[in-house]
């Protein structure tokens, strides 16, 4: 099944959930900084991460530098932002400890 852009309302409802993530300039994606109390705090993140992605068959463009993580999601078959990239922003912002986890 072929996944779909979020279209202009869809979008803005979708990213409206999401407050510490940011549109990327120049992208069709989104992006977001999670910072960590250690490295091990941080790979850990990124370990539980990697099950949720696989399982969804989305993966996430993100690199680690000591205790932070940055990610930048979008569907690269769909050519933009879509559910899956809200989806797994969600479940990344929910295995980081929840949506107030500093940005």
């Amino acid at each position: 099944m072929r996944v779909r852009k979020l279209d202009g309302m869809e979008r803005q409802v979708a990213l409206s959930r999401l407050p510490l993530w940011q549109e990327v300039a120049g992208r069709d994606a989104i992006a977001r900084k999670f910072a960590f109390a250690d490295f091990n705090a941080a790979f850990g993140f990124m370990a539980r991460v990697a099950l949720v992605a696989e399982k969804m068959d989305h993966h996430p463009e993100w690199s680690n530098t000591y205790r932070t993580v940055e990610v930048t999601l979008t569907t690269h078959d769909a050519g933009g932002l879509t559910a899956k990239d809200i989806q797994l922003a969600e479940w990344m912002d929910d295995i980081a400890g929840g949506r107030n986890l500093r940005g």
